[in-house]
């Protein structure tokens, strides 16, 4: 429901089957209107017929030019080689974020002629970087691992902010390139934990950039993190576009933070 509100959101007309079987029905009953369906997205991890298996079928009905895509929230490596042999044009890694789609349409239209399936990408490769991920709640840690994970980055976790402050000070000089902190959590939020770590009597923390991840977008709650000594504030929910900006302005050659002495961490 949730995901076909958004699509409707974007302007498309968008209808949703709760399983593999009434997803090839109704593509197959439209097929031969003045209406069929141009876009079919489906979730790999389906109970009875799995979105693969969904894929092939579509795809004898109705032949190779509708685009369908695999929805999935998993490493989607191990089925690749299946899922482009069944006729997947495109994988989306959920959370279904709007974003998302508008980048994958967007890669879709300008090469339909293309037979490889469509990889989501980010514009720059961050595999040599590592951030540490700071947010108690799981289903939002799941998320933010999902968005993150795409740049290439290595991520670690922490669950509440005294276990981000104990990995920072257990960890060699110059180990994390960035930390995601939620500001929200029990035992120590996101301020005392940014507080502790820049208290640390290492070098790295003086540049280390921290940024904030909290639903709270108001001004005193971005002052309150750059007192609290963080860069930057990303709302929540994560948009993907703006995701890329913090990583490009933190983990980009040249574009890290450098020590100024006398002078405070950065603003937000």
């Amino acid at each position: 429901e949730n995901a076909a509100e958004l699509l409707d959101n974007m302007g498309l007309r968008a209808e949703f089957a709760t399983d593999g079987r009434t997803a090839v029905s109704w593509v197959v009953q439209a097929r031969d209107t003045a209406d069929p369906y141009q876009l079919v997205i489906i979730d790999w991890k389906m109970p009875d017929m799995d979105g693969v298996e969904t894929a092939r079928r579509i795809r004898s009905e109705v032949g190779p030019d509708i685009p369908v895509i695999i929805l999935t929230a998993y490493d989607w490596a191990e089925i690749e080689g299946e899922a482009r042999e069944a006729g997947v044009t495109a994988f989306l890694a959920k959370p279904f974020y709007r974003s998302k789609v508008c980048y994958l349409l967007s890669e879709l239209s300008e090469d339909r002629e293309g037979t490889e399936p469509v990889r989501p990408g980010w514009k720059a490769d961050y595999r040599d970087k590592r951030v540490l991920l700071a947010e108690d709640n799981e289903i939002n840690r799941e998320i933010a691992r999902e968005l993150v994970g795409e740049s290439g980055v290595v991520i670690e976790e922490a669950c509440d902010g005294a276990e981000a402050v104990r990995m920072v000070r257990e960890s060699e000089e110059g180990y994390y390139d960035l930390i995601l902190m939620d500001i929200q959590m029990p035992e120590m939020d996101g301020y005392e934990a940014t507080r502790e770590i820049r208290a640390l009597e290492r070098q790295d923390v003086k540049r280390l950039p921290i940024v904030a991840m909290t639903a709270n977008a108001f001004a005193e709650d971005v002052q309150a993190a750059c007192r609290a000594g963080m860069n930057a504030h990303l709302a929540k929910p994560i948009d993907l576009n703006e995701l890329e900006r913090i990583l490009k302005q933190y983990l980009s050659e040249g574009n890290a933070m450098e020590e100024r002495p006398g002078k405070g961490v950065g603003t937000v």
